[in-house]
């Protein structure tokens, strides 16, 4: 199929001067049946005259327009003739879509909706009509399948040479499956639409644009002031004045040749007309016009192509070829410029490290400042580029949509009109008078409605070949839009990673500095002071990207927590944003499988795949489904209907001992998290019910320090106060050991003498760097094992560990204990004094962020962790604390024992000045 004619339409191009433009090539009117050549060697410019409909009021109507595409930005321009300077409008082609009117009054009507507004168009023939619609569809596919723009090249342009070629053939192939394509129509697109006058109007007035005045004015002026050039730059072929030489008829005769015919041969006759039916044929006037719309396309043409298909597949094979080589290349760049990357930021480092003074240091950390504002620059132009394109989606699929209601319309629309043809059709015959009467009739409707379905069987196809393109284009524009969002990740990855080696810099660098005199710490202290606030809103208004997006998480604890000390403000900061680079980077590596693993999950049960799903952790959108199914498998035995507001009925009539201990802790439940500080929050008084509840129901037990805790984590997660309860339940009754909130907390000392055995077995370096510094890790861990690592990680890992806890149980426990310090392995051993060593032991769980990493460690590299040791570990050291224990108590008989049997009588010297008034 010929390309489209096309006019040059940038608007750069409006202030050449006129001896710039150029003529464009017509096509050529040699193709048989009206269908165009699968592929022309001379490109071919889209343009000419079309009317337009618009106005207001009484000079409303059609307007003769010369139209023009423009290629690079897929916008057709149209002015009032072809010799403007200026044109009036544009329309945006990237986001339209085309559909014709088969039940149009006027023959060559069509639409152009964009989503701002609707255009109606009108061509001169029917032919005409189709052809424009098809390249327009075209083009549109060319700008959204076209690659990035690449310096122009003098055969860039040529059908024939790289990815355009390759695209005009997929597309002709596709328009072949619907719609016969049409050929280029002689003297109505193009140059030599150019060559012709402007169509006659009703009126000079009516055509003239009200809406543009202002350009038709300058238009005017510019045809006034003299400039008669046969064409504004840009606007396709002008008319030669007789004064400048030219012979109009000698330039008419070579535009409208085709250049693939031979010297001395004449182009070939216009395409024949199309076949009418049998009925066609008779003598009888028809008063409707024959084919409201369309013309009559024969299925059944055969020509033959071996040598174009065979040059089409060679030529293809030599592009697939072309895009290997040029992806290998564009791989090579990749990786030089990753080696490039690499070796700036290690010489970056080096220079760093080996800087004589602080100046030239604090000169590299301003350096890093620029490259953080310049990767925010970037990934904020990506993010305005994902919503255009994000909103671009939409409005097409909608657009689709309704395209594909009107094509079922119409479909409908065409098998009522058959049934009823073949309804008239098989009625018996009348009789000979009646006969006589309506053979007339019958014959001139006969031939209405095949008219009729020719028309809409046309428009069927070109709609459904309008459906298959605006399809594909939204599929191309979902499919940039996802590389859009994973580039959006990575920037903002990279950015978190640039800032968190920006305060490890300046945190290094205040050390380094001391007491030092001068202005250089104050420097320092204001630079900690900006990096600090950045997420409080002080920072740039021109820089939109915030790394660490809220103040609070999901579940409503800080992601960056508001320490006094400035050194620990520091560390929290650098912590938060190297969790969010975790996040975004296995954002579609980890996070996105893992999501539509658990959505394809309907039905839980236990099994291998629960448990790794289970171990990689939950999505929060699942959670409360899976953890509400954990707790009812562990305390099914123990539920019952009503059983929760039966215990809270209970503390209604009567006061708990453990009531004023639990409403004290209460408040100091989570204190940075938003949900338990906040005043006009539901949960304080949730988490006050569920703890008194399970104090009726255990007790023994009644309340514990910690509890609390427990409480909180299972109502953030659950939301529901009663599931929350049986949570509590489940994690003190069935999952851990018995006597583990005891008075005594006998369980709990058994685990902690546990843990250390496993320390020493799987970390015999950290273990023994412990003993030489006399360090008691059970200072530490007694609380991780009593509330779960509630007050120890941040919530991503803390939630994660829960999971797998809930399903596992505590074994669970132990392993991320070791973890925990195999993590951290290294930066222990570093410290040589038992008094660093205990304070660093204080935070250094809030300092993980690597979820991925603990859970590594945690489940693999801890292997093998087989409960039948645990359990035996557990049961030597819960004989060997019971013995301590019942030694305990007999010495502590043996001393009231002796105390009782003394007597001994208080001297007087003791006696209280209370007592001795007493006296007196």
């Amino acid at each position: 199929m010929e390309n489209a004619p096309e006019c040059t339409p940038s608007p750069s191009e409006f202030t050449q001067p006129p001896s710039s433009a150029r003529e464009p090539e017509v096509a050529s009117p040699g193709d048989p049946e009206g269908c165009a050549r699968p592929l022309d060697t001379v490109p071919k410019k889209l343009c000419g005259y079309l009317s337009k409909f618009g106005g207001k009021g009484p000079i409303k109507g059609w307007k003769c327009r010369w139209f023009f595409y423009d290629e690079g930005k897929c916008h057709l321009y149209y002015s009032r003739t072809a010799q403007d300077a200026n044109p009036l409008d544009s329309i945006d082609l990237s986001s339209a879509v085309f559909d014709c009117k088969a039940n149009a009054e006027d023959e060559g009507t069509f639409e152009v909706k964009t989503p701002n507004r609707v255009i109606t168009l009108k061509a001169a023939t029917k032919q005409a009509m189709l052809y424009w619609l098809q390249q327009l569809q075209m083009k549109r596919w060319e700008f959204h399948n076209s690659p990035p723009a690449l310096p122009v090249t003098p055969a860039a342009g040529l059908p024939g040479n790289g990815p355009a070629l390759h695209l005009k053939l997929e597309q002709e192939a596709e328009l072949e499956e619907f719609l016969c394509p049409v050929k280029t129509p002689t003297g109505l697109v193009g140059a030599a639409a150019a060559l012709q006058p402007v169509p006659a109007m009703p009126s000079t007035l009516q055509n003239i644009s009200l809406k543009h005045l202002g350009t038709e004015i300058q238009n005017t002026v510019h045809y006034i002031r003299g400039n008669k050039q046969t064409q504004a730059p840009g606007h396709g072929p002008l008319v030669a004045e007789p004064s400048q030489g030219v012979e109009p008829q000698s330039g008419e005769q070579r535009l409208t040749s085709d250049p693939s015919t031979p010297a001395g041969k004449e182009p070939e006759e216009s395409p024949k007309p199309a076949l009418r039916s049998s009925l066609s044929s008779s003598p009888m006037q028809k008063p409707k016009r024959q084919s409201n719309t369309f013309p009559f396309f024969s299925d059944g043409l055969a020509r033959s192509r071996m040598t174009q298909e065979k040059v089409a597949a060679l030529e293809q094979q030599v592009l697939i070829l072309t895009e290997e080589l040029k992806s290998q290349k564009e791989l090579v760049i990749i990786l030089h410029k990753a080696l490039e990357a690499a070796q700036q930021e290690k010489r970056a480092s080096s220079a760093y490290l080996a800087a004589p003074e602080d100046k030239d240091r604090l000169e590299l950390v301003r350096h890093k400042v620029r490259q953080i504002a310049e990767l925010s620059q970037r990934v904020e132009a990506l993010e305005q580029d994902r919503e255009r394109l994000a909103h671009e989606s939409g409005l097409l699929q909608q657009q689709v949509q309704l395209l594909m209601d009107k094509n079922q319309a119409k479909q409908q629309v065409i098998c009522k009109l058959s049934q009823k043809l073949t309804e008239d059709l098989a009625q018996p015959d009348q009789p000979a008078s009646a006969a006589n009467g309506d053979f007339l009739s019958q014959q001139e409707r006969m031939e209405h409605l095949k008219d009729d379905m020719e028309a809409y069987r046309t428009q069927n196809r070109f709609l459904n070949s309008e459906i298959h393109q605006v399809t594909k284009i939204w599929r191309k524009v979902a499919e940039k839009e996802k590389a859009l969002l994973t580039k959006c990740a990575y920037l903002q990855a990279r950015n978190c990673q640039v800032e968190s080696k920006y305060l490890a810099g300046l945190r290094r660098l205040q050390e380094a500095a001391g007491a030092e005199a001068g202005d250089f710490p104050g420097l320092l202290r204001q630079l900690v002071h900006e990096a600090l606030q950045w997420e409080a809103g002080e920072a740039p208004a021109s820089v939109e990207l915030r790394p660490v997006s809220s103040e609070y998480d999901a579940y409503g604890f800080l992601t960056v927590p508001d320490y006094e000390v400035e050194d620990l403000k520091l560390l929290a900061k650098i912590q938060a944003l190297e969790v969010c680079s975790h996040h975004l980077l296995g954002l579609e590596t980890v996070q996105r499988p893992l999501r539509e693993r658990w959505a394809a999950l309907t039905e839980l049960a236990p099994t291998a795949e629960l448990k790794q799903l289970l171990r990689a952790g939950v999505p929060r959108e699942h959670r409360p489904r899976v953890w509400r199914w954990l707790v009812h498998r562990r305390v099914q035995h123990l539920h019952s209907p009503g059983c929760y507001q039966e215990l809270l009925a209970r503390g209604q009539t009567r006061q708990h001992p453990a009531a004023r201990q639990i409403e004290l802790d209460l408040n100091r439940t989570f204190p940075t998290n938003k949900h338990f500080t906040c005043p006009a929050s539901s949960f304080p008084d949730k988490l006050r019910r569920v703890l008194l509840a399970f104090s009726w129901q255990n007790p023994t037990i009644g309340y514990c320090q910690g509890l609390n805790r427990l409480a909180a984590i299972a109502l953030l997660v659950l939301e529901d106060e009663e599931s929350a309860f049986w949570c509590l339940v489940a994690i003190v009754e069935t999952i851990l050991p018995a006597e583990y909130y005891s008075k005594t907390l006998t369980a709990s000392q058994v685990d902690q003498r546990v843990l250390r055995d496993l320390l020493s077995e799987k970390l015999p370096r950290l273990t023994a760097h412990l003993r030489q510094h006399h360090t008691d890790l059970s200072l530490i861990t007694f609380n991780w094992f009593l509330v779960v690592f509630a007050d120890s990680l941040i919530s991503d890992i803390l939630l994660q560990v829960w999971d797998a806890f809930l399903y596992e149980g505590t074994k669970v426990v132990f392993r991320y204990a070791l973890a925990i310090f195999k993590y951290n392995e290294e930066e222990i051993l570093r410290l040589q004094d038992s008094l660093e060593i205990y304070q660093y032991l204080r935070f250094f769980t809030k300092t993980i962020c690597d979820s991925r990493k603990l859970m590594s460690i945690a489940f693999d590299d801890m292997n093998p962790f087989p409960m039948k040791q645990l359990r035996q570990l557990r049961a030597v050291h819960r004989e060997r604390l019971e013995a301590e224990l019942r030694e305990l108590e007999l010495l502590k008989a043996e001393y009231l024992e002796r105390r009782a049997s003394r007597g001994r009588a208080v001297p007087e010297s003791c006696v209280s000045e209370d007592e001795g008034e007493g006296d007196g």
